[in-house]
């Protein structure tokens, strides 16, 4: 998404990525003002509340200007990086402007001043949004980071000036904008501080919340003593949120909700109090299961592919949806209609370091079972490296989360949203069964399928459930049932 505007500069807009997002964190930059991009180069990567994903720039150009510091959250639609195009790409990027001697900086500002009035042109001039007329496209603004603002300057010449008369040290001058991420900004600004001021321990020069606040305990220590010089500064002012929320950081800390921890958040909130939930459970011997995984990687057909219980269960569940397809459906509650699917896109939980994400098998219930393995495989790679795409996760139709991977035996797992019915597969282990008449050792599992009950009853959800069940103890089914 881009936005010509006049001047040949380009500014490129955060884009929706996934269907419906409306929002995305700025994670890393990869290009700095004055680089120079070709099309289809990669400049930053974002989160959005599914996945990490990479911006390709879409043209040729020369970066003037990155509008966001990396941590900044942006809505879609909002320009994040400006590039010059054509003629504008190949004009240099001016140089900061040095600091004039105290005796000539007027008569250098005077004079810059007649100059541009004396060229200014008639007539309608292209304008470049945010930096006025200019005369010719070779002159741009500064870069950013070479900037010093006009109050930053004479701040700085009025500690110069005091030092000059004896009325103490100047202060060093901080040049650029201070580097935090939006909470600790909206810390600062609730407590008064001024982040110019602060000491930054974070890495790279990052201030952190800690930072903030040992910041304004002096401050705050000495307000009493400065309230009757000052009786006005010292009224009190409304409360303000993150004064309520002030912890101790050696006992307690606090983790912004964002990216893919929020979607997930609003998306369970959504599906619990939405559709009716109902959960029923079976435990199942899956010796013969077990057996047949350890056979199968020994097949040939398999070779180079990852063979695992989660395989024979997955196939299991998807023979089970084809002996009762109505399970396959979801609730469109705009049209009051029951929506029946003839495919099924089998989604899997993944445990990510950026949260929980449930990418999906597309027409799993196509393909063969080395197929099924290779295709699960590089589901699971791929949201282990965070490089899940967002497409990846949409349209899915029914899930399977293996809570047995952590020790535990079952769960009540929550629908994933737009869909009717999820698996959950606890933990197999050696167990006392009775088998043929007497007590053996067996390998056993706890199954426990939940189910929208808006558009499966009792009886569907049973067979559903039964059938896995059946297929995971007899997997010779796999062939009489498929």
């Amino acid at each position: 998404m881009t936005t010509m505007t006049e001047g040949s500069v380009r500014e490129f807009k955060m884009p929706d990525v996934g269907e419906g997002l409306t929002e995305a964190e700025i994670l890393k930059w990869y290009v700095q003002p004055g680089d120079t991009v070709t099309d289809g180069q990669v400049v930053c990567e974002v989160e959005t509340a599914k996945a990490a994903v990479e911006l390709p720039i879409p043209y040729d150009g020369v970066v003037r200007e990155l509008h966001f510091p990396e941590g900044t959250t942006v809505d879609v639609g909002t320009s994040i990086i400006a590039v010059a195009v054509g003629d504008a790409a190949a004009a240099p990027a001016p140089e900061p402007a040095q600091a004039p001697d105290e005796g000539t900086a007027d008569t250098a500002t005077e004079s810059a001043a007649t100059e541009a009035e004396e060229k200014k042109p008639e007539g309608r001039q292209p304008v470049l949004v945010g930096y006025g007329v200019s005369t010719s496209s070779t002159r741009r603004r500064p870069r950013k980071v070479a900037e010093v603002p006009a109050q930053e300057a004479s701040a700085a010449s009025a500690a110069i000036q005091a030092e000059m008369n004896g009325h103490g040290s100047a202060p060093a001058v901080t040049r650029g904008r201070p580097l935090a991420k939006p909470p600790v900004r909206k810390l600062a600004k609730d407590l008064g501080v001024d982040l110019a001021t602060v000491a930054p321990t974070g890495p790279d020069g990052i201030i952190t919340r800690e930072d903030v606040h040992a910041a304004a305990a002096p401050a705050q220590a000495q307000e009493p003593e400065a309230a009757p010089a000052a009786p006005v500064a010292a009224t009190p002012a409304a409360p303000s949120p993150a004064t309520a929320v002030s912890y101790d950081t050696a006992r307690e800390t606090r983790i912004p909700v964002k990216g893919v921890r929020k979607a997930t958040a609003a998306a369970m909130v959504g599906s619990a109090f939405t559709a009716p939930h109902v959960t029923e459970f079976v435990t199942v011997d899956v010796t013969r299961t077990m057996k047949l995984v350890e056979e199968l990687k020994q097949d040939k057909e398999f070779t180079g592919l990852r063979v695992n219980p989660l395989l024979l269960i997955a196939k299991a569940l998807l023979v089970a949806i084809k002996r009762n397809p109505d399970v396959n459906a979801s609730w469109d509650e705009a049209a009051q209609e029951i929506v029946v699917k003839h495919y099924v896109n089998l989604g899997i939980a993944a445990a990510t370091p950026r949260g929980l994400i449930v990418p999906n098998i597309k027409d799993a219930h196509a393909k063969t079972l080395p197929q099924l393995a290779g295709s699960l495989g590089e589901l699971v790679s791929t949201a282990r490296e965070g490089k899940t795409s967002p497409a990846a996760m949409q349209a899915g139709t029914v899930t399977i989360t293996n809570v047995g991977v952590f020790g535990v035996d079952t769960g009540t797992p929550i629908l994933n949203p737009g869909e009717s019915a999820i698996l959950a597969v606890g933990a197999i282990k050696l167990q006392p069964w009775v088998h043929k008449g007497k007590v053996k050792p067996r390998q056993v599992t706890t199954l426990a399928l939940s189910f929208d009950h808006r558009l499966v009853d009792g009886e569907l959800g049973s067979k559903v459930l039964a059938d896995v069940a059946a297929i995971l103890e007899q997997p010779k089914r796999l062939l009489t049932w498929a």
